[in-house]
């Protein structure tokens, strides 16, 4: 059974750091593109990183650029998002995602992954 398991939410003051991991389970994530999304309550899911298969290149929406950095860890079958200088507005429940479409496929589009993970809870709030 293919699985993806997210971790490391939880409440933070803002500007403080937290780092989450998404595990896989019934397969190896070195052959997937991985992608974290989030969703604040009442707002549309939202693309925020992800990491090819080929070089492990990656991409960032605007709003998390040069504070948030996904990075994998192929022989622990994990991606990671490391997450700093955090805001009120990252306040979300934040999901990885992975797609099998190409080595150099990498999207924010939700509709473009297979396999999804159930969420973790980001709060930022003092």
């Amino acid at each position: 059974q293919l699985q993806l398991v997210e971790s490391g939410g939880g409440l933070v003051q803002p500007g403080g750091s937290l780092k989450l991991s998404c595990a896989a389970s019934g397969f190896r994530l070195d052959y997937y593109a991985i992608a974290w999304f989030r969703q604040a309550p009442e707002k549309e899911r939202e693309g925020v990183s992800c990491i090819r298969i080929v070089g492990g290149s990656t991409t960032y929406a605007d709003s998390v650029k040069g504070r948030f950095t996904i990075s994998r860890d192929n022989a622990k079958n994990t991606v990671y998002l490391q997450m700093n200088s955090l805001k009120p507005e990252d306040t979300a429940v934040y999901y990885c995602a992975a797609t099998s479409r190409g080595l150099m496929f990498c999207s924010g589009n939700e509709h473009d992954y297979n396999y999804w993970g159930q969420g973790t809870q980001v709060t930022v709030s003092s």
